[in-house]
């Protein structure tokens, strides 16, 4: 697949654009290398900007947050009130999350299952 005219030119074009940019990728990856190796120099140069907060002192908040936090069950929110065989809620309503596809089928288990318990089907034809 792909042998079209434009596909062909678009992949021509960036390959080009590759060959063009390759030099300044080398030096920006170069230039990251770099920088991994002097690490200090580096954090100065972001505390200049931001403040720098280590790993322990992040780790010892998050625990006292977690701390504060009442814990529940740890359950899920889901509907109690939602009939698990129908999807129907209290109101009558399907979940949100269902299509209207789905909804109507299920609206057609249900209420054929209603008209076919107090019924006899009829025959069609003569009687005898």
């Amino acid at each position: 697949m792909a042998k079209s005219l434009r596909s062909k030119w678009k992949r021509k074009m960036r390959s080009e654009k590759r060959k063009k940019n390759a030099p300044k990728e080398l030096i920006r990856l170069k230039q990251a290398l770099s920088l991994d190796k002097k690490g200090e120099a580096v954090m100065t140069d972001i505390q200049e900007i931001a403040t720098v907060v280590s790993a322990d002192q992040i780790m010892e908040a998050a625990s006292v947050a977690m701390g504060e936090v009442e814990v529940e069950d740890g359950k899920m929110d889901m509907d109690s009130k939602r009939n698990k065989k129908t999807q129907l809620d209290e109101h009558g309503q399907y979940p949100g999350w269902m299509s209207q596809r789905q909804a109507k089928k299920l609206k057609g288990k249900r209420v054929g299952k209603k008209n076919t318990q107090g019924k006899k089907k009829k025959r069609k034809g003569i009687a005898w």
